[in-house]
């Protein structure tokens, strides 16, 4: 048996969230979620802990496209620690952090308008 990362090749936008996962593009994933130009990606981080530069190294390799990165930190708003701020500055992205309600719901609208943008988003129950 071959197990693959999760991946969707596409930018869709969000249907719901919570219940530990999200649902999207008439599918659903449990777990946390990246999404990026190239696609959507099962993200391994489970709390705001598990944030850190390497977490998010597909968001960098991806800088070229993508001006925003809406970053979803759980149930609540917490503001990512200045390491992480400064990285995403220097690749030339602007980052913003807000509850993950808050980011699927920005995400869906910067979508609809064909922003640049990126997401983040930590599951949440």
């Amino acid at each position: 048996m071959e197990i693959r990362d999760a991946h969707f090749p596409g930018r869709a936008p969000l249907d719901a969230y919570g219940s530990g996962g999200f649902r999207f593009a008439n599918m659903s994933h449990r777990g946390s979620i990246l999404c990026v130009p190239s696609g959507i990606y099962g993200w391994d981080p489970v709390s705001f802990s598990d944030l850190s530069i390497e977490a998010f190294a597909r968001v960098l390799e991806e800088q070229g496209d993508i001006e925003v990165l809406l970053v979803g930190t759980g149930p609540d708003l917490r503001p990512l620690p200045q390491p992480l701020k400064q990285a995403f500055r220097d690749a030339g992205i602007i980052s913003d952090s807000m509850s993950t309600g808050a980011a699927v719901r920005t995400f869906n609208v910067m979508l609809s308008e064909e922003r640049a943008v990126a997401a983040a988003l930590l599951a949440v129950e």
